[in-house]
């Protein structure tokens, strides 16, 4: 078992506070959007292990150390599933910003556009890129703190009439439209409009109707706020046709291929399978590959299905997600309490997020995280919250 060391990604919707207080720690005054804990290349965590024929404890990166035994640090099960790879990454997700509208491949989507965009000489790094792997992304998102976000589409004729009661003329188009078709290809239908109008006149459109959303409040003012970071972008009345969800600690959201979405605000836990696939769709400055987008995209009315955890008699908290590459539970440790066996045939990461438990022979704080190769003997105690993330293999 090895702590972590770990890269904070300074995006400009970050929070400037939030990652900070949870690590007990000054701000320094810019943007802390993510911590990443894993084996990404672009930000892989790092332990300090002996390696070789050095006697000399060295910091190297995770990626490495799998890289040097992959059975060892994941497991013959989860190598011979995911290949010699961690397939997840853990985050600390601090939005003090909307974040961009997006959609996500599933698996064969995401293979098909990665091959073609190679075969054509797409350079991996263009602005234009749209498959940087070929892999899908499904994710979940698990509140620290109070969570707002967007999370697939809503019915069309609620979104009709969030829309008219703005008042806005140029946005009547796209209320009829809502009204007179099947609910897919109204949704279909919007989105495109909207994705694709003139881009003078949509500015003018968001900006009227941020002024009637931040007038009338309530149920609009999300809008408003979205607007007041990306004044004129589509992406503020594309939002509109989205479930507006409100996580409260310890709920969860899982968003699976396809599925639109944003996150608004809040600090949460966040999992994914380990990609880099991403179809933006508004609230950005990024390319928008509208044709691809539409064929990912899936044009269907949902709720939001907020996720709390399933208990089980080993203290284990559990958020079900119909994915393997990762798992994600909680354990909520006391005082007293007989230790909890925490060894697993498969890789984990172990992050803190509240109180001080011991981990093995790791005492932990806030934001503290530690990678587990499989079948490595591990018990918890103390008192605090700890997540744990893992593969199903």
């Amino acid at each position: 078992m090895d702590r972590l060391s770990n890269t904070v990604r300074p995006y400009a919707w970050g929070s400037t506070t939030a990652i900070p207080e949870l690590l007990g720690v000054a701000p320094t005054g810019e943007p802390q959007a993510e911590m990443w804990m894993g084996a990404h290349p672009g930000a892989p965590s790092r332990l300090t292990r002996i390696s070789g024929a050095s006697e000399t404890p060295t910091e190297q990166p995770l990626t490495d150390v799998i890289a040097a035994d992959p059975e060892r640090e994941l497991g013959a099960a989860a190598v011979g599933k995911f290949g010699p790879r961690l397939p997840f990454l853990l985050k600390l997700l601090a939005a003090g910003a909307p974040l961009s509208l997006q959609v996500h491949p599933d698996l064969e989507q995401a293979k098909k556009g990665y091959e073609d965009e190679e075969r054509r000489s797409v350079p991996i790094d263009a602005p234009h890129r749209t498959y940087k792997d070929a892999n899908h992304k499904p994710e979940l998102i698990c509140a620290l703190t109070p969570f707002e976000g967007l999370c697939g589409f809503r019915r069309p004729t609620e979104a009709a009439q969030a829309m008219a009661a703005l008042g806005v003329d140029s946005l009547k188009p796209y209320v009829d439209l809502l009204g007179a078709h099947p609910e897919e290809a109204a949704l279909r239908e919007v989105l495109t409009a909207i994705l694709t109008a003139d881009p003078v006149e949509m500015a003018e459109t968001v900006t009227a109707a941020a002024a009637a959303a931040e007038r009338l409040g309530g149920a609009h003012a999300p809008y408003a706020r979205i607007a007041h970071h990306f004044p004129g972008d589509p992406g503020v009345i594309a939002a509109m046709l989205l479930n507006y969800v409100q996580l409260q600690p310890g709920e969860a959201l899982f968003l699976g291929a396809g599925v639109p979405h944003a996150y608004l605000g809040g600090l949460g836990v966040e999992i994914m399978a380990n990609s880099d696939n991403v179809l933006r769709c508004g609230l950005t400055p990024k390319h928008i590959d509208v044709p691809e987008l539409l064929r990912i995209v899936r044009f269907e009315a949902t709720e939001p299905g907020i996720l709390r955890p399933e208990a089980s008699p080993s203290g284990e908290e559990l958020y079900e997600t119909p994915v393997d590459e990762f798992r994600l539970s909680r354990y909520d440790l006391s005082p007293g309490a007989a230790p909890v066996d925490l060894t697993r045939r498969t890789p984990q990461i172990l992050l803190c997020t509240a109180g001080a438990p011991r981990v093995g022979t790791l005492d932990l704080t806030p934001g503290a995280s530690v990678f587990v190769p499989s079948g490595e003997t591990v018990e918890a105690s103390g008192t605090g919250t700890l997540f744990r993330a893992t593969v199903v293999a």
